[in-house]
C-alpha cells in the first residue's frame, strides 16, 4: 500500500533506534545523554526521518558508514529538538570529505576587481541542497564538548537560516512578534563582537562571528549547545532569545556535563 511523505514520517518518529545505533549516538553525542527520557525519544524519531529522507555521500573516496551518518543526523537534529517545523527542507545531501577540502573563494575589491582563490574549508552549507562537511572536524567536535566548536551545529544552523529565503541571522520565528527583540538582541551582539575582535578583545563567541550576521548566528548557535552556561552568563539576552528559538535550555544540563 502506498504511503505518502507524512505517513511514513510519522511512522519513523514513532520508530526506536536500532541498539546498535542507539551506541553509536549515546558514545558520539554527549548531549544526548544529558536529555530526559522523553526527549531521547523525541530525537530518536528525528534522526530515523532524517537517515530515511537524506542522502549521504562520500568525497574523495571517503566511506561512508553508520558512524558517520549517525553522528551527523544526531547532532543536526539536536536543533530541531521540540520545534515544530520540518526537516531542512532545504536539503537533499550531506557530502563528507574525510579531511578539510578546498573550496574556491570569491573576493570583491575595491574598484570592481573580482580576486578568486582557493581555501581550506571545514564544512559549507549551500542553499542548493547539499551540506558539505569534513569528518576530521566533525571527530574534533564530538572529542571536545567544551570548547564551543562545532563544525555540524554551524552549518546546519546555516540551513536553518537559509529557510527565510536569505542568510542573514534570521531564521525563521514562530511568531511574528519575536522579529523585534530578535534583531534588537542580535544586532548589538554582532556589533559588540565586531568590536571585540577589532580591538583584540577575548570573547566567548568565536571571532568567526564577526565575520557577518548569518556567521554570528552559527557561531552563537555552536556556543549555545557548546558552552550554554558561559554563553548565558556573558551573555544573558542572546542566550535567550536562543532558548526561545530552540525551545531548549542546555544552561540547565551543564552541572551534569
Amino acid at each position: 500500500m502506498f504511503e505518502t511523505k507524512k505517513k511514513r514520517r510519522e511512522r519513523l518518529m514513532r520508530t526506536p533506534l536500532r541498539p546498535e545505533w542507539l551506541a553509536i549516538v549515546e558514545r558520539n553525542v554527549p548531549y544526548y545523554r544529558l536529555l530526559p527520557h522523553e526527549d531521547r525519544g523525541e530525537l530518536g524519531g528525528l534522526i530515523q526521518a532524517f537517515l530515511a529522507e537524506k542522502r549521504f555521500e562520500g568525497c574523495a573516496g571517503f566511506e561512508i558508514t553508520d558512524e558517520i551518518r549517525l553522528t551527523i543526523a544526531a547532532h543536526a537534529c539536536i536543533l530541531l529538538l521540540h520545534r515544530k517545523t520540518d526537516i531542512y527542507p532545504l536539503l537533499q545531501s550531506v557530502l563528507v570529505y574525510p579531511h578539510a577540502f578546498v573550496a574556491p573563494l570569491k573576493e570583491h575589491a575595491p574598484g570592481g576587481i573580482v580576486i578568486e582563490d582557493f581555501e581550506e574549508r571545514e564544512g559549507e552549507s549551500w542553499d542548493t541542497g547539499a551540506l558539505v562537511l569534513s569528518w576530521d572536524d566533525v571527530s574534533e567536535s564530538v572529542a571536545d564538548v567544551h570548547d564551543g566548536y562545532n563544525v555540524v551545529f554551524h552549518e546546519f544552523a546555516h540551513q536553518l537560516d537559509d529557510e527565510a529565503g536569505i542568510a542573514d541571522g534570521a531564521p525563521p520565528l514562530r511568531d511574528k512578534s519575536m522579529y523585534d527583540a530578535w534583531a534588537r538582541v542580535f544586532g548589538a551582539e554582532y556589533e559588540a563582537l565586531s568590536e571585540a575582535v577589532e580591538r583584540h578583545r577575548a570573547s566567548v563567541l568565536d571571532e568567526y562571528g564577526a565575520e557577518s550576521p548569518a556567521e554570528f548566528f552559527a557561531v552563537a548557535t555552536e556556543a549555545f549547545f557548546g558552552i550554554p552556561a558561559e554563553l548565558k552568563a556573558r551573555h544573558p539576552e542572546l542566550y535567550g532569545q536562543l532558548r526561545l528559538f530552540y525551545e531548549q535550555d542546555p544552561a540547565s544540563f551543564a552541572d551534569s556535563r
